[in-house]
């Protein structure tokens, strides 16, 4: 085969690259999206090269007037993309060289690929990372505002799925506030471990040439630059990091988005989903679907899935690149793509979404009252565990008498205890559960107002 000398690395081959091989390597259906990040630093790197003489001043203002026609093209859309550019960074050094000629072809002076696609990388992420914090945060609006609308309302609270004691709905909304909190924490630690220029690193040894690396890195943004070029061309801990706080983040959606599917079925109707964020069915007329929330419940599996496949690509690749490392990308846009659409659908499903608040205060049955029954004898001196054996046998009572708890009559209570009094049916209230349980964080009336003006303060 006839050698193609436009590669960018053709001189140490003699014929061309097969086909299949060329489509089975190229990434520019992945990493075009780089485009922006790929111009910065472009632009940076010429300026740097012109600081040390590779570029003349006249050089510097083509490679600049070229970089700006490039971005023009992508932006309306019309750079076209050759069948030999393998990746975003030839293709637009590429462009460059057909626009400048020799100045183009200067571009590349002591760079790679290695240190450019890590840095375009960072500068993504630091372009990207805000956008998701800021969907996280008005999603934390929302459940400050719904809570408030709900703040005197009363619903069961479950584990295992079952009636467990009362709560506040508006308590229960607040619950999903703090793990976004701590899933914002996380996105900015990321945003800090990826503000350090790895541009300069080279292929892995370093850059041969006096570039000015500070100067560099204040021109792209970056709070300071990579200490070991080895290090730098090989480290991808920022994405995995990435990857993994979007999977938290898609873990935190998906376990709310089970409650209201399950609160939204004719079983609960606790909740109605507007029609905005449901759909209907192909066959059955009558159906309305959480299908907004099914489908997050279902792209958590898409992003966890992700934070293995970077752990995989990782364990045993060696020092310092390798093109396993082009197999990153996908991983990294397709959690941040499904994550950020994923928080601004569960958003704008629960904007709309309507609580029935006389629904939840029908479901509640009076055996959730059953702790505030065993705390009762415990504050009369009986020991919790045995107040809780006591209690268990009412409880038995009830069930099989089909009687209430609040409709046992004194005596048979003293049936199971001599600390009972006529005070005990002070207890057996769902207002006076809440009261006793006005301690910080839990679910008392005036612990949520609390709660609610602090996670104000917080969120803004």
């Amino acid at each position: 085969m006839k050698k193609n000398p436009t590669k960018a690395w053709s001189g140490r081959f003699d014929s061309e690259t097969n086909p299949e091989m060329e489509s089975f390597s190229r990434s520019i259906n992945v990493d075009w999206r780089l485009w922006r990040e790929d111009l910065a630093v472009n632009h940076a790197w010429s300026k740097a090269l012109e600081k040390i003489n590779i570029y003349s001043e006249k050089e510097l203002k083509e490679v600049r007037v070229g970089l700006e026609q490039i971005q023009t093209e992508f932006q309306n859309e019309i750079f076209e993309f050759k069948p030999l550019d393998e990746d975003i960074h030839m293709a637009i050094e590429r462009r460059l060289t057909e626009i400048t000629g020799d100045a183009g072809a200067k571009i590349h002076t002591g760079r790679s690929r290695n240190d450019q696609v890590i840095t375009d990388t960072f500068l993504y992420l630091k372009r990207e990372l805000p956008e998701l914090d800021s969907a996280l945060q008005q999603l934390q609006r929302v459940l400050i505002q719904k809570a408030e609308d709900s703040i005197d309302v009363v619903m069961p609270g479950y584990t295992h799925l079952q009636q467990a004691q009362p709560i506040l709905l508006s308590h229960y909304l607040l619950s999903l506030l703090w793990p976004l909190q701590r899933d914002r924490r996380r996105l900015q630690q990321v945003l800090e471990r990826c503000d350090v220029l790895p541009l300069g690193s080279g292929a892995l040894a370093g850059c041969a040439f006096p570039v000015n690396r500070e100067a560099i890195a204040r021109e792209l943004g970056f709070g300071s630059i990579s200490q070991n070029s080895i290090d730098a061309i090989s480290d991808r801990d920022v994405l995995l990091d990435t990857v993994y706080s979007a999977s938290m983040i898609m873990l935190h959606l998906s376990r709310y988005a089970e409650d209201m599917i399950l609160w939204s079925s004719k079983e609960f109707d606790f909740v109605e989903l507007s029609d905005s964020f449901t759909t209907g069915s192909s066959m059955m007329p009558q159906k309305k679907n959480p299908d907004s929330l099914e489908l997050i419940r279902g792209k958590t599996a898409r992003v966890v899935g992700y934070v293995s496949t970077l752990q995989n690509l990782l364990k045993g690749l060696p020092l310092t690149y390798a093109r396993d490392l082009q197999e990153d990308k996908p991983a990294l846009f397709g959690a941040i793509d499904s994550t950020k659409s994923s928080v601004k659908i569960f958003t704008g499903t629960l904007q709309g979404a309507k609580f029935h608040a006389e629904k939840m205060k029908q479901a509640l049955d009076d055996l959730l009252l059953a702790t505030d029954l065993a705390d009762y004898l415990t504050r009369k001196g009986l020991p919790f565990r045995k107040a809780h054996n006591v209690v268990g046998q009412i409880v038995k009572k009830s069930i099989d008498s089909k009687t209430s708890l609040q409709k046992l009559d004194l005596a048979s209570y003293r049936n199971y205890s001599e600390l009972f009094d006529e005070d005990l049916y002070e207890c057996l209230n769902i207002e006076a559960s809440l009261q006793a349980r006005n301690i910080v964080g839990g679910t008392g009336p005036a612990a949520v107002r609390k709660q609610l003006a602090m996670a104000k303060e917080l969120v803004e």
